[in-house]
C-alpha cells in the first residue's frame, strides 16, 4: 500500500489508517453494523483483523480512550502476535480528551465525559501508553466535544502536548476538529488535523488547503459517511484523490470489509477504475 508523508512530522502513513472503535465499543456510535451490535468481536475476529491490516500494507492505526476497550486489545494482541512483523512498522494515533462511559449518563448509548485540562491529558496520553503497551507513540490528537477554539487557545491541552513531544512521549500532536474555524486554527498551530471529508461533506476543503500549505498533516474521518456510503470505491476515490490528504481513517470489524477497502484504496492512487 503507498505511504504517504504526513506534513511535515517526519512521518509516513499508508493511505488507509484502520480505525479501531468497533473492537472497542458498541454503544453511542453511528455505524449501522455496530448499532446492530449485541457484543464485541472475539479476540480470534481481532487478531485477524489486526492481521490483515499488516498483510495488505496499512500502517497506520487509530484508536483513543472513548473507543472502550479498544486501547487495551490492540495492545495486548498486538504484544502476542510481536507486532505483526514488529512494532516499528506501525504508526500508532489515539486521543485525549474524551472519555466514554458505556454505563453512564446517556442511558442505552452510554456517555461521554470530556476534559482538556493539562493533568487530563497528560494522564490519558500516560493510560494509553500503557494499555498500547508501547513507549511512544506517533500521533496524540485531542478528541474534541466541538469547542475546537477554546480547547486550542485557553485550556492548556495544547501547551500540554508540546511537553509530551519534548518527553518523547508523542511524535507529533494535533486535534480531531468538528468546526471549520477550529481545523483553520489548528493548522497554524499543530503537527496533525483530522477533518470530516466525503463526497457528500466538502465544506472542510478549506481547512484540507490551508494545512497543506503549513505543512500539517492531514487524516480524514468520516470519509465513507460512518459507514452509510452508498459507493465505498467512490469515496475512497473521492478522499484519496483530494491533494493534502496523506490518511483515510476507515472503521471495520470485518477482515473481508478491509481487503476491499485496501483493493479500493490501491485502485484509487494508481488512479483506475474498479
Amino acid at each position: 500500500m503507498e505511504l504517504r508523508p504526513l506534513g511535515n512530522t517526519g512521518l509516513r502513513v499508508s493511505v488507509l489508517g484502520l480505525g479501531t472503535v468497533k473492537l472497542g465499543r458498541t454503544r453511542g456510535l453511528k455505524y449501522p453494523d455496530v448499532q446492530r451490535a449485541a457484543s464485541l468481536p472475539g479476540d480470534d475476529a481481532a487478531t485477524e483483523l489486526l492481521a490483515c491490516a499488516a498483510e495488505v500494507g496499512i500502517t497506520l492505526l487509530d484508536t483513543a480512550p472513548a473507543y472502550g476497550v479498544a486501547e487495551e486489545r490492540i495492545g495486548s494482541l498486538m504484544a502476542a502476535n510481536n507486532w505483526f512483523g514488529g512494532r516499528e512498522r506501525w504508526t500508532l494515533c489515539t486521543k485525549a480528551g474524551e472519555e466514554f462511559d458505556e454505563d453512564g449518563a446517556g442511558g442505552d448509548d452510554g456517555a461521554s465525559r470530556f476534559d482538556f485540562s493539562p493533568a487530563a491529558i497528560r494522564a490519558s496520553i500516560e493510560r494509553s501508553l500503557t494499555r498500547l503497551r508501547t513507549d511512544h507513540i506517533e500521533i496524540a490528537l485531542l478528541h474534541s466535544d466541538g469547542r475546537d477554539e477554546w480547547i486550542i487557545r485557553e485550556s492548556g491541552a495544547i501547551e500540554e502536548l508540546h511537553k509530551l513531544r519534548a518527553r518523547g512521549l508523542v511524535r507529533a500532536f494535533g486535534i480531531s476538529s468538528k468546526t471549520i474555524a477550529g481545523g483553520l486554527l489548528a493548522a497554524e498551530t499543530c503537527d496533525v488535523l483530522m477533518i470530516s471529508h466525503s463526497p457528500a461533506h466538502t465544506t472542510e476543503r478549506g481547512v484540507i488547503d490551508a494545512a497543506a500549505s503549513q505543512g500539517v498533516g492531514v487524516l480524514i474521518k468520516k470519509g465513507l459517511a460512518s459507514g452509510h456510503s452508498p459507493d465505498a470505491g467512490a469515496a475512497i476515490r473521492f478522499v484519496l484523490g483530494t491533494p493534502g490528504v496523506s490518511s483515510m481513517i476507515v472503521g471495520t470489524s470485518s477482515a473481508a470489509h478491509l481487503r476491499e477497502n485496501a483493493r479500493n484504496a490501491a485502485q484509487a492512487v494508481r488512479g483506475s477504475a474498479p
